[in-house]
């Protein structure tokens, strides 16, 4: 009876101290979720700042948010992207993709094109370019600075059609914290206008939009297609018919506004189109856009630093940090996920180069059979019809930032759609001439 007492202390003893284990571990795991909560404090959580409303220059919103202030510094770091497409290397596109010379020819675009070094070069680029002339209007510096807001404020829409010469001495900053930012809450804001009006078309008010939205929102304020208006050079979104790329060549044939073209093509006297930088539209449509996924996720990640969590505010590639990217959300492993985005880009980049090579061509043979003795109209501007929709689809993708991964499936349709379109455009041009080519 003794023995078996003992063994029955002896259990109860192991109990214990079992049980003295695990609430020991709890106990340490509430205090590493206590520490968590309440020492490593958001960055949402920080004290804010008094900034004055029209304080525009980022080194003074530092003085209160370093963390975001020091990341934003990485902006003016020049390097090569980690995938080979894209980057902030200032490096003209066509030494890539010589067929750019001939498919902007007559245009601003083949005289230079180079990759956008980011946001803090943002109106150094503009008074570089060779784009820019003595007839540049205001509306080309819309996305460039946080002083649109102040120019818009006292001048409206007027702005726009004035020389861009004349307003250059009022552009002190380029994009910087107040472009998407209230300086008294800290709350994201949209400035630009013209974002503003497209949305409202949409039937979306901006200014009731969630929090999350807007961390997309304030990226597809600027990196969007648009074209100015005729009349009064508004900056303009042509998302009346949606964000696809035929939904906008859809707009875009109804002569809105009366605008008709951004410049003929001087080979095939073609009416063509210019696209400006969709990545909004293209991420929209995509799997990460439809998912609730926001630009800020992937490209401005949550970051952690003595104790704070940030908002990286280096906007760049998520395969910089694919661990604070992409791996919040999926579970693969880094090199897994960066070898996906190099395969995904490097289709899109080969098909990205036979339909812009495909497009020069019809050019040439729309060219050759325009010069052709009575040569048939009605095929010519089939023809020509045929190789400014081709290559609007080619240009949607190749002046879109991320090389197709934004949205994989609807890139590879549309490049494929345009190799079709350049073809029949080259058929339609041999039948209006009675050649073949």
């Amino acid at each position: 009876m003794a023995e078996e007492k003992i063994k029955e202390e002896l259990k109860l003893k192991s109990k214990n101290v079992l049980l003295s284990a695990l609430l020991g571990v709890v106990l340490i795991i509430l205090i590493i979720i206590l520490v968590r909560v309440f020492l490593l404090q958001p960055s949402e959580t920080v004290k804010l700042a008094a900034i004055p409303d029209t304080e525009y220059n980022p080194a003074e919103w530092g003085k209160y948010y370093p963390l975001e202030y020091q990341s934003y510094l990485k902006n003016k770091e020049m390097a090569p992207s980690p995938t080979g497409f894209g980057g902030s290397i200032k490096e003209q596109k066509s030494i890539k993709e010589p067929e750019i010379l001939v498919n902007f020819k007559g245009m601003a675009f083949s005289k230079d094109y180079t990759e956008d070094r980011g946001h803090p070069y943002a109106m150094d680029d503009l008074k570089e370019t060779k784009r820019v002339t003595p007839a540049t209007v205001g509306s080309c510096m819309t996305c460039k600075t946080a002083n649109l807001r102040d120019i818009y404020k006292d001048m409206g829409w007027n702005y726009a059609k004035k020389p861009l010469a004349e307003l250059m001495p009022l552009i002190k900053h380029p994009i910087v914290c107040a472009s998407c930012h209230d300086p008294k809450t800290m709350k994201l804001r949209v400035s630009n206008p013209a974002f503003i009006d497209a949305m409202q078309r949409r039937g979306i008010d901006v200014a009731k939009a969630s929090r999350e939205d807007l961390r997309s929102y304030v990226c597809g304020q600027c990196h969007a297609e648009y074209y100015f208006k005729p009349d009064d050079k508004r900056v303009t979104f042509p998302w009346d018919k949606g964000l696809k790329p035929q939904d906008m060549y859809a707009y875009y044939r109804e002569i809105p506004s009366g605008f008709d073209m951004d410049w003929l093509h001087p080979d095939s006297q073609a009416k063509m189109l210019k696209a400006q930088h969709p990545d909004f539209e293209l991420f929209s449509e995509g799997v990460h856009g439809k998912s609730g996924v926001s630009c800020a996720d992937c490209h401005m990640p949550y970051m952690r630093e003595g104790g704070r969590k940030y908002s990286s505010h280096w906007v760049t590639s998520p395969m910089k940090h694919v661990q604070a990217s992409c791996r919040t959300c999926h579970t693969q492993n880094e090199k897994w996920l960066s070898d996906r985005v190099r395969a995904t880009q490097n289709n899109v980049f080969r098909l990205q180069r036979i339909a812009g090579q495909t497009i020069a061509r019809a050019h040439d043979v729309i060219g050759k059979a325009s010069a052709t003795p009575d040569v048939n109209q009605a095929e010519l501007s089939k023809a020509r019809e045929l190789v400014r929709n081709a290559q609007w689809f080619w240009d949607f993708i190749a002046a879109e930032n991320s090389m197709g991964f934004h949205n994989p499936d609807q890139t590879l349709s549309t490049l494929g759609q345009s190799i079709d379109l350049a073809h029949q455009a080259i058929a339609a041009a041999n039948r209006a001439a009675g050649t073949q080519n």
